[in-house]
């Protein structure tokens, strides 16, 4: 797939009905042995998710991963790794899987279902985390919620992410690998050209697609990050 390649079959789809929340249940945690595992029923599908959830705090951040779904994230699983760290300063994170991956417009809608869901708990405008063909989702659903406070695109395609134009006020954070052989760099520029103030990107050097050799720095990062997104001011769209 090259960082403008559309994902196979989702120019073509029929958007069908609107996605409508039905509950929210328990489900066995779906990978590892870290956060609560649940199932969002929505009336086109289940949506498995993952939650770890910080008591008294109404801060939050939403994870999802490349074409193929799952809920590891790159790094070596940096996703299940973050959602602890950030569970004990306080922060509820969310990961979720694809009911159809790589299908970019079902994609989206399965992340906003769990910013609604997010929000019907009484979560302030969440953060947003994707990697890859997530890090296109993350910059498309927030750009179509209000209930989104920023968005984190780990190396990104540039297919649906052109909206990132449209996210201000919302903050943006483009993480790119310049060894990066599956999207090159360029996609991560390119995207942060579009956008609008405020933006940030961090170009990793010697780091490939899943960003294994940034370790250490792109944890450091994220966390930085994300709590400077969840805990700043509100910023009203101009």
């Amino acid at each position: 797939m090259t960082g403008s390649t559309a994902p196979g079959g989702s120019e073509s789809r029929s958007p069908g009905p609107p996605m409508l929340v039905q509950e929210v249940v328990s489900a066995p945690v779906h990978e590892g042995n870290a956060g609560h595992g649940l199932l969002i029923r929505t009336n086109r599908g289940e949506i498995p998710a993952i939650l770890h959830a910080a008591p008294d705090s109404n801060l939050a951040v939403v994870w999802v991963c490349g074409a193929r779904g799952g809920f590891s994230g790159p790094a070596g699983g940096i996703y299940a790794r973050m959602a602890e760290t950030l569970q004990g300063q306080g922060i509820t994170s969310l990961r979720l899987n694809y009911r159809q991956p790589n299908v970019f417009p079902e994609c989206t809608l399965d992340l906003l279902a769990g910013v609604t869901i997010l929000k019907g708990t009484g979560h302030a405008p969440v953060a947003l985390v994707g990697h890859s063909f997530g890090g296109a989702v993350v910059i498309a659903a927030g750009a179509a919620s209000s209930h989104v406070c920023g968005v984190a695109s780990l190396s990104p395609q540039t297919y649906g992410a052109n909206m990132a134009g449209q996210l201000a006020p919302r903050s943006l954070l483009v993480v790119h690998g310049k060894a990066d052989t599956r999207l090159p760099y360029s996609c991560g520029v390119q995207i942060y050209h579009w956008a609008k103030q405020p933006k940030e990107i961090v170009l990793f050097e010697g780091a490939e697609h899943r960003l294994e050799e940034c370790r250490e720095e792109l944890e450091a990062l994220l966390k930085r990050w994300v709590n400077a997104t969840l805990r700043a001011p509100p910023v009203s769209p101009e």
